[in-house]
């Protein structure tokens, strides 16, 4: 009984989290609609390093250390896919958005094989098969290939797989708030480094990557804090998740994501998926609990 009680109350969280994280990027699809991708990211992880740095001062940090480069490098790989996963926000469907950083844990399933030796099951590599073909249906490439959406879409999960690959290796030599601090620090830093570059640099196909820094006014300061709450309510209910429930069952029931958002982004005014759109998202969410599964 009180396994069930456990369980019930790491997929609750779990739902809320995904709910509270759909929520957030309806802020963030607001806020792009005043501001480049670049300054959401900032007003993104400027909250968060507020927040965390608070949680530092009143309790420091005690770990051993000793691999900044791979901390720096999840910080890196944090920030790239958060620029292109907050582009493809602002330019395509909420919910299409959020089902192509939800490809994640496949990319992270054959980082973890490649970089960490972990074995993979025939169940596993034939969930990996199943994720790439509900890419290739959403995509839908013609022969003109892959659009630019396509290309940052695939790479926000990539981006994130790889940062979450070097998460494993990194817990056993950091605090867990040092590696949340690395991805909001470098995710705050670089996009100062990006404006100023921006002032100086006009290229288009950038356009991800860079913008000009303009303070909100008036609503967009609604969207921008609403955006920080949420983002943070949604990170708080997901550790409580992953701390009540196996990893594999919550990994699973965070894919009611993609739900919320299509549910979210159609009350903006997003269309609803295509039925091949449709079918890949069917087939990637299908993936990602196959994955779970394995593990």
């Amino acid at each position: 009984m009180k396994r069930i009680k456990e369980l019930n109350s790491g997929v609750k969280y779990m739902l809320l989290a995904s709910f509270t994280f759909a929520i957030m990027g309806a802020f963030a699809k607001l806020a792009s609609l005043h501001m480049s991708s670049l300054e959401v990211v900032f007003f993104r992880n400027i909250a968060g390093v507020l927040i965390i740095g608070f949680a530092v001062l009143k309790k420091p940090m005690k770990h051993q250390g000793g691999k900044p480069w791979l901390l720096l490098f999840r910080g890196m790989m944090g920030f790239t896919a958060l620029l292109a996963f907050f582009y493809n926000i602002a330019h395509i469907s909420l919910g299409d958005a959020m089902t192509y950083s939800k490809t994640s844990p496949i990319f992270t399933a054959i980082f973890a094989w490649l970089f960490l030796h972990e074995k993979l099951s025939l169940k596993a590599w034939l969930a990996i098969g199943v994720g790439f073909v509900g890419i290739i249906f959403i995509t839908q490439p013609t022969t003109v290939g892959f659009t630019k959406y396509d290309f940052l879409g695939i790479f926000s999960g990539i981006g994130a797989a790889l940062a979450y690959t070097s998460i494993r290796e990194l817990r056993k030599f950091y605090d867990t708030r040092a590696i949340v601090l690395s991805f909001m620090s470098v995710g705050t830093v670089g996009p100062i480094i990006l404006f100023v570059v921006s002032e100086y640099f006009h290229m288009p196909e950038l356009d991800f990557m860079l913008g000009k820094f303009h303070m909100p006014t008036g609503i967009v300061w609604v969207y921008v804090i609403g955006m920080g709450i949420f983002a943070t309510i949604s990170q708080y209910l997901m550790t409580k998740a992953y701390g009540e429930t196996k990893a594999g069952i919550v990994g699973a029931v965070s894919y009611a994501n993609i739900v919320f958002s299509i549910i979210v982004g159609v009350m903006l005014g997003d269309s609803l998926p295509s039925m091949i759109t449709a079918c890949g998202i069917i087939f990637i969410v299908l993936s990602g609990l196959m994955v779970a599964r394995t593990k």
